[in-house]
């Protein structure tokens, strides 16, 4: 079965996603998300003017190969531009390959090792208060684990307190939003943040944080020892992790499980981390690491440390990463929980897809392939939109972790 054709489509159904579809000479396609949030241009071009004119012609069922020949072969290895771009092609190739299998593609990776996914979603609120009522409504919608945010007095909306992250984020003329943080009013708040939760809504909510790298280690420890009475499914990025052997100091003085990883691209950003079992869940995703080929293996890895799986499934993903997501998830022995924060309905209408959300669970359904398609039909109706994420600084105007 050879590639005849591989087209990149970039469309913005109110956030910026990068398509990649792959089409061959038996008549099947696949598709494959290649996003990068905020420098969709960048992986775009990698992919039209270094990697699509290398893939025509090739076995579209050699996935295996192709995925080696593009990391490999190229001598620039690793990094978000390139990891997203043969994610991209990745999982387009494992579409291809489920669909011509006449199967869904869990199990082509072996079958489902549970019959449900669970998944959590975000709940905020400018005040604790607010934060209440936003959890008891995810409550009411059926979820059993909801991330929960809160803003911090004196500051204005930060990440996960503010607008919603279903949409582009920029200034008018498209530069980057700047936002405020201080670690000393953030540490006192937090830990009385989840004191409410646990007293209105109980023990049986699995409740997760979110820091987005803000702390020193140190920081970390201490906040998270402070949260351990209230029992947190985990605390998500507590510290930037280029420097894996920060994660040590958290690890000794606190048990509130530890999750990170979204930012990932290879197993080797991970693989002390994993192999010294300083984290309990790895959150790599397929757009960012590589594919299906690459997150499985990272999966696999982390099952042999007593390390869960938790994939990115925020919004700066298409609905295509998430359907592969889900396959992966239904297949690996070891996983522990799915993001979901949802998408509108523009961006599902682009996105035809046979997953599904029920009573706090996600499925992948049971289509052929990955299960979601591309409506390349509608794609000039949605025109990229130039966005970028935040920047983060201190009060003093330091440039601080975002």
């Amino acid at each position: 079965m050879k590639i005849t054709d591989i087209r990149i489509f970039v469309t913005c159904p109110g956030r910026n996603f990068v398509t990649v579809k792959i089409y061959t000479d038996e008549g099947l396609t696949g598709v494959g998300d290649a996003t990068l949030n905020g420098r969709e241009l960048a992986v775009a071009s990698y992919l039209k003017d270094h990697v699509a004119p290398c893939l025509i012609g090739r076995d579209a069922l050699c996935s295996e190969d192709i995925w080696h020949y593009l990391y490999r072969g190229a001598y620039w290895r690793r990094g978000p531009v390139t990891m997203a771009s043969i994610a991209g092609i990745d999982t387009a190739l494992w579409d291809i390959r489920a669909k011509a299998a006449g199967m869904p593609l869990y199990q082509l990776l072996g079958g489902a090792s549970r019959d449900r996914v669970l998944c959590y979603t975000h709940a905020q609120g400018t005040g604790i208060s607010e934060a209440v009522v936003a959890v008891g409504a995810r409550i009411d919608e059926g979820y059993l684990a909801i991330r929960a945010q809160v803003g911090i007095p004196g500051l204005p909306d930060i990440y996960g307190t503010g607008v919603s992250g279903l949409t582009n984020t920029a200034s008018d003329n498209a530069t980057p939003r700047e936002e405020m943080w201080s670690t000393s009013k953030y540490l006192p708040r937090i830990p009385r943040l989840f004191e409410a939760l646990r007293a209105a809504h109980g023990e049986e909510v699995h409740l997760l944080h979110d820091v987005h790298h803000r702390l020193s280690p140190i920081e970390a420890a201490r906040l998270g020892k402070d949260l351990e009475p209230f029992r947190l499914f985990w605390l998500e990025d507590a510290v930037p992790a280029e420097n894996q052997e920060g994660f040590r100091v958290v690890r000794q003085h606190t048990t509130t499980p530890l999750a990170v990883g979204e930012v990932f691209n290879t197993v080797w950003d991970a693989k002390l981390l994993i192999e010294e079992q300083l984290i309990d869940f790895i959150r790599t995703t397929c757009v960012h690491a590589g594919g299906p080929t690459a997150l499985r293996r990272i999966m696999d890895f982390a099952g042999l440390h007593h390390v869960r799986t938790a994939c990115h499934g925020a919004a700066d993903m298409s609905p295509i990463c998430l359907g592969a997501n889900l396959h992966l998830d239904l297949w690996v022995p070891n996983f522990g929980i799915q993001e979901y924060s949802g998408y509108t309905e523009e961006m599902l209408s682009l996105f035809p897809h046979a997953w599904s959300f029920s009573g706090g669970y996600l499925h992948p359904g049971e289509a052929h392939g990955h299960g979601v398609d591309f409506d390349e039909s509608h794609a000039d109706e949605y025109p990229y939109q130039p966005a970028y994420l935040p920047v983060n600084r201190l009060e003093d105007g330091t440039l601080w972790h975002w």
